[in-house]
This record gives C-alpha cells, sequence and structure tokens, in this order.
C-alpha cells in the first residue's frame, strides 16, 4: 500500500483527559486511590420536559470552566460536558439529583458540545445524560468518556482519576529488543472453571510466576466494557470504561502498579475497527442517522460496514478522531499502560482489509493511526504501539514523516503461517526448510524488532485452528510429538530475531482451542514441568540472563544451512559479534536424530551447548541425544570460515555459543 499521506487532521487533543493529565506531565502525580462506585441504580422510564434554567436559580446553565470530556471531578462538584450535535437539549440526571431527567441542565457550548458544572455531584456518583431532540424524543444515554460503568446496560460512574502508584521511581520499560510478550486473557487466565470471570486481581496473584518464567511484558486482550461478563472482548460497548466484571478501572491501574514493581510491562489491546456492536449507546447518539445507519460516532454510508457490525467509526469527523485519540492517550498515560496493540488495523484504513485495494481505502483511518502515534512518539516516545495488520505491509512501521503509519512494530504473519505449517505437517516430506528459512529472516523497514513472532496467538488458537500441540495430534496434545514439534516451533519463536510473544498456557502445553469461558487448566504446571522448563530456559536465553547469549537480542541473521532433505536447518544470530555473543541455532524437523551432523561456524574454537531441547529433563520420554560441546576446525562449510559436527536428535533444537 503507498503512503496516504500525512494527517491532514494534525490538531492538538480535545479535552484528552483531566486536568492533572493535560498539563503535558508524562505521568500523573499520585493521589489517594479512588473510592468504590455504589450498586447499579435503575434509571426510570418517566421523565420530565426540559428545564429553560437550572432549578431553583431562575438563570440558565453556564458552560463549565473545566476542560475535559465526560464527568471530570473538582474542588467544586463535577463537570460534565458531552457531544450531542443534534440534541435540542442536554441534561444529567443521577444519583445524586434523584434521577430528574431536568435536574442538572447542560449549556450549549455552540459547537455541538453541551456542559456545566454541578455542585452536588462526586466521584461514586452514578449518572447518564438525557438528549432531548428536536422532534421530541427523549433518549437516556450513557457518557461516551464514561470511566466505569455499572454493566455495559447499567449506568455511567463518576471516577476520580487519581490513583496511589507507590514509588514507581524504579521502574523502566525493557529495551523493545529484550521484551518477551505474554499474551492473556484476562477472564480465562487464573479462574476456576464453572464461576464468574477471572479479574485483575487474579492476573496480578500470578505475576510472580510470569517474572519466574522470564516474562517482562504481559499483553491483555480487550478489556474495555463489553457485553455480558465472558467474551473475548473485541465487542467493546463503552470503550473508556473497564469491563467491571474485571473489577474496573482501579483494579487495571493496580494490576500495573503491580506489574511495574516486577519489572513486567503492560500492553493493552484496543479496538478502534469498530466499535460494539451490542450494548452500543453511541448508537444514534443525539436521535440523528441516515440510511439506517449509527448517527454521528459512525459512517454513514458504505464505508460503516465491518465484518463485526455496521458500526466503523467515522474517522473523518474531527470529534470522532478526538474521541478515539483521548482514548488511546488515557490508556497510555492516566492508566501508565506501556504500549497498545491495535486490533485489526486493515480495517482502519480499508473497507475489506485489503492492500492494492485503493477504491475502497479508507484516508481518513490511516490518518488517524499516523495521529495518535505521532503523539505518543511526541510525548512517550519509549511506548510501544503494535499493530495486527496481517497483510505484510511495510507502510505500517514506517514513520509518519515518510507517510508511513507510524506502528513501532507488527504482529507479523509471514512468521506464524510457515512455522505452524513446518510442526504441524503430519509428514516430514511435507516441511519446507526454505520457508522456515524466510520466516527466521523477514523482517519490516531492514529492522527485525518491528515483528512480534509467535506461533499461537488468540487468533491461531481459535476461529477453526487450535492450539499447536492439538493440532499435530488431535486429542492427543500431550504426545511425544505433539511436545516435541510444538516445542521446536517455540525454540523458533525465541532464537529468531524479532519480539517474542506466547499465548496463556503455551508454556504448561494447553491444549483444544480457546474459549472466553475455559479457564486454563493450571494442573498442567505439575503434568507437563519439563516443557515449562523449556520455556523458561529458551526466555532466559533469549534475553541473554547468563551472559552468553547476547547475539539472540540482536538484529542480524544469517541462515547458513538449509537441507530440505533431512529438514535440518541452521542460523546464526549476532548483535556486535564475538565470543558470548555469536549464537548458532541448529534445528532438526526430522523423525530421525543425527550423531555428528556438520556445519558451518563463524569462528574456530570450542563452541558450547546452552540448550539441548532433546534433553530428557524436558520430558522423561525425551531421547538424550549426547550434543557436547563441539569445536569448530578451519574446514570452511556454509559460506562460514570453519566448521564442526553437531548432535541434535529427532524434532529438537540445540544451541551453541562460546565462551572469551
Amino acid at each position: 500500500m503507498p503512503p496516504i499521506g500525512l494527517d491532514p487532521f494534525d490538531t492538538p487533543l480535545f479535552f484528552a483527559l483531566p486536568d492533572v493529565i493535560a498539563s503535558g506531565s508524562a505521568e500523573p502525580t499520585p493521589a489517594p486511590a479512588a473510592p468504590a462506585a455504589p450498586a447499579a441504580i435503575a434509571v426510570p422510564v418517566i421523565v420530565r420536559s426540559p428545564a429553560a434554567a437550572a432549578p431553583g436559580t431562575g438563570t440558565p446553565p453556564r458552560p463549565s470552566a473545566h476542560g475535559g470530556m465526560g464527568a471530570v471531578p473538582h474542588a467544586g462538584g463535577v463537570a460534565f460536558r458531552v457531544w450531542a450535535p443534534n440534541a435540542a437539549a442536554v441534561s444529567v440526571a443521577g444519583s445524586f439529583n434523584g434521577w430528574r431527567a431536568d435536574a442538572g441542565p447542560l449549556a450549549g457550548e455552540g459547537n455541538g458540545y453541551w456542559s456545566a458544572d454541578l455542585a452536588g455531584a462526586k466521584p461514586g456518583d452514578e449518572y447518564r445524560f438525557v438528549i432531548r431532540t428536536p422532534g421530541g424524543e427523549v433518549l437516556w444515554k450513557n457518557d461516551p468518556y464514561a470511566r466505569d460503568v455499572t454493566s455495559s446496560v447499567g449506568n455511567s460512574v463518576v471516577v476520580d482519576p487519581s490513583f496511589d502508584w507507590g514509588d514507581s521511581s524504579g521502574y523502566r520499560m525493557p529495551p523493545w529488543n529484550e521484551l518477551v510478550i505474554y499474551e492473556l486473557h484476562v477472564g480465562t487466565f487464573n479462574d476456576a472453571p464453572g464461576g464468574g470471570a477471572g479479574s485483575f486481581a487474579s492476573v496480578a496473584a500470578r505475576l510472580d510466576y510470569l517474572r519466574d518464567l522470564g516474562i517482562n511484558a504481559i499483553e491483555l486482550m480487550p478489556s474495555m466494557e463489553f457485553a455480558a461478563d465472558f467474551s473475548w472482548g473485541y465487542n467493546p460497548a463503552n470503550i473508556f470504561a473497564i469491563e467491571s466484571a474485571y473489577g474496573g478501572p482501579g483494579a487495571l491501574k493496580d494490576l500495573v502498579r503491580q506489574a511495574h514493581a516486577r519489572g513486567i510491562a503492560v500492553i493493552f489491546d484496543v479496538v478502534y475497527n469498530h466499535l460494539g456492536p451490542s450494548d452500543l449507546d453511541l448508537w444514534r447518539f443525539d436521535g440523528w442517522g441516515q440510511d439506517g445507519k449509527g448517527g454521528i460516532y459512525f459512517y454513514q454510508d458504505r464505508r460503516s460496514q465491518t465484518p463485526w457490525g455496521d458500526t466503523r467509526p467515522d474517522y473523518g469527523r474531527e470529534e470522532v478522531r478526538r474521541f478515539l485519540a483521548d482514548n488511546a492517550r488515557t490508556w497510555l498515560e492516566e492508566f501508565r499502560l506501556d504500549g497498545l496493540r491495535w486490533d485489526a488495523t486493515a480495517y482502519i484504513r480499508n473497507l475489506y482489509g485489503n492492500d492494492g485495494d485503493p477504491g475502497n481505502d479508507v484516508p481518513d483511518g490511516w490518518a488517524l493511526m499516523q495521529r495518535i502515534t505521532r503523539e505518543t512518539d511526541e510525548r512517550q516516545p519509549w511506548k510501544l504501539h503494535i499493530a495486527e495488520d496481517l497483510r505484510g505491509n511495510e507502510w505500517i512501521t514506517r514513520d509518519p514523516g515518510s507517510g508511513g503509519a507510524g506502528f513501532d512494530a507488527q504482529w507479523d504473519g509471514d512468521f506464524v503461517h510457515p512455522v505452524r505449517a513446518a510442526v504441524i505437517a503430519a509428514s516430514d516430506g511435507g516441511r519446507s526448510m526454505a520457508a522456515v528459512r524466510d520466516a527466521i529472516l523477514r523482517s519490516y523497514n531492514g529492522d527485525a524488532f518491528r515483528r512480534v513472532i509467535y506461533t499461537e496467538s488468540h487468533d491461531e488458537v481459535a476461529n477453526g485452528h487450535a492450539r499447536v500441540p492439538e493440532e499435530i495430534w488431535p486429542g492427543n496434545a500431550g504426545s511425544w510429538y505433539s511436545r516435541k514439534r510444538s516445542t521446536l516451533g517455540a525454540a523458533l519463536v525465541f532464537t529468531s530475531p524479532g519480539i517474542p510473544m506466547i499465548f496463556q498456557g503455551q508454556e504448561i502445553l494447553e491444549d483444544e482451542w480457546f474459549h472466553d469461558d475455559d479457564p486454563i487448566d493450571w494442573g498442567k504446571l505439575d503434568r507437563f514441568a519439563g516443557i515449562h522448563t523449556l520455556y523458561r530456559d529458551l526466555i532466559r536465553l533469549r534475553r541473554d540472563w547468563y551472559d552468553t547469549t547476547r547475539g539472540l537480542r540482536g538484529r542480524h541473521a544469517s541462515v547458513h544451512h538449509v537441507n530440505d532433505d533431512d529438514n535440518v536447518i541452521a542460523f546464526h544470530r549476532w548483535d556486535a559479534g564475538g565470543p558470548r555473543d555469536d549464537v548458532v541455532v541448529v534445528a532438526n524437523f526430522s523423525a530421525r536424530g543425527f550423531g555428528d551432523y556438520r556445519i558451518g561456524f563463524p569462528r574456530g574454537g570450542t563452541w558450547r551447548v546452552r540448550l539441548n531441547s532433546d534433553w530428557s529433563g524436558y520430558g522423561a520420554d525425551f531421547g538424550d541425544t549426547p550434543s557436547f560441546d563441539t569445536v569448530a576446525d578451519g574446514e570452511p562449510r556454509d559460506g562460514m570460515p570453519c566448521s564442526a559436527g553437531v548432535a541434535v536428535g529427532p524434532y529438537s533444537v540445540v544451541i551453541l555459543s562460546q565462551d572469551a
């Protein structure tokens, strides 16, 4: 896809956050935690006529002098502001004024926005906007900017955004070339079968486990308020509110605080390609709409249609762009999240998610992505934007200044699909080492760390697919074949250049396919302790814990040996090069082991085995192939100046490097 151009709407974010954030500081000042919200209060079905003046005063309401959208607490009460350009009148009804529709009138600001300061409101109060249309219709609507709701069909809640973060001065986001991401679904990551959904608190309870595994970044599947309590999260009803079943906004902040205390970054999944479609108060928010479409927040023509509903946001409206850009900044600044993973960006930039389809491109969507990524780079350049685009489009990770979308990395379909195919194929003859080579060497814009690589993600283990061990042998995911070949794929994730990612439970051989109501079976941590240990060892080598494999953090790779007849591949990884930096990886995709398989090495001398995945400690039935240290001599091979013999077991990987 050629560059669509720079953001023509390069204007400052409008009312992005309450005053404590809007000052421009990178992080908010610590303050006491917000109070808990009370239980939901039903909205009356009978409403009164709009008042022309504030009750008991005889004077018209005045616009709020405070910035911010939605409900913004301040010393004198709460400022309410909402965008409803087609409304005849707007008021706020809530627990602070007896849910009287005429008790909290807002003043029009002359630009489609309505606002007022209500002295009687406070954090913890519930409310809704009451919108009267020119035709006399009365709509009770949740706040589009609500920071909390009692449920997706409940009421909005006034939230004090301040939070006691404690002493976070020691936390720094890990360098991107050292990240190891663990994707998880809050509702099923650490939960008991048959009960309610898991929570942020239950995720926090396993942070020590993740740190021990070597994880230094968790990626949360969407946790904005969605319909019901069980969902993948890709149906956001209220994009500023945190899912109430997971614990709400305070619980997410506490998870971030606890993760940062352990050196673990938190990446948040956002959905800007569509909204809802269920429990969506944004639909015809102020009563207006055309041709059966959704009104002010959505396109009113064919551009509104997506595979998930008729709810593509209208990226051409400045107010909608502000809404989405404010949302991104809220997560990165108020919640101190370390990055955002954007769902299905191909459908933000093209009606059908295509490349090379200019007639269906959405230039406004491209401009929105540029706007948000550019602003993050200006304010917090260490924070990470990841695109799930999966079209191999290099413009996604190019700088906005050159016409790119500005993402820091993108999920790499050119890695996951050939690697999964190589380990899942039933016959050794069905594996392509050339395809594996190309997967290892793929990069975007010449930078391997512009991609996230994996063999399992929430998409790859559902939607007609299953976990890799299950795909290898359906119904027998614990078999020797499933364990050997699935871990061979994982070894490539941790030794190939890129940002590695695994999906929850992958390290304990979770099987079947991903359900949003089927918790991880943590009993497998004992049953497959060896597999867990193998993942831990791979992650520690990837992060160079022992100062022997620095090359696995480097950008450089050379696949110098490709043997399609025997299904063996070998590659060289390095950062600056030299002992304790250069790493050689030998991967055997064959059911046959080799006792003395000769490959090229970049230097002579002793090469030490740092990992042999055929070790019986990883599986009692593994072969314990004697993959000992080897000495490279001066015989050139594979384009390398030296060579040596390496023993490698069936469906196994051997990782070697040199001491000083």
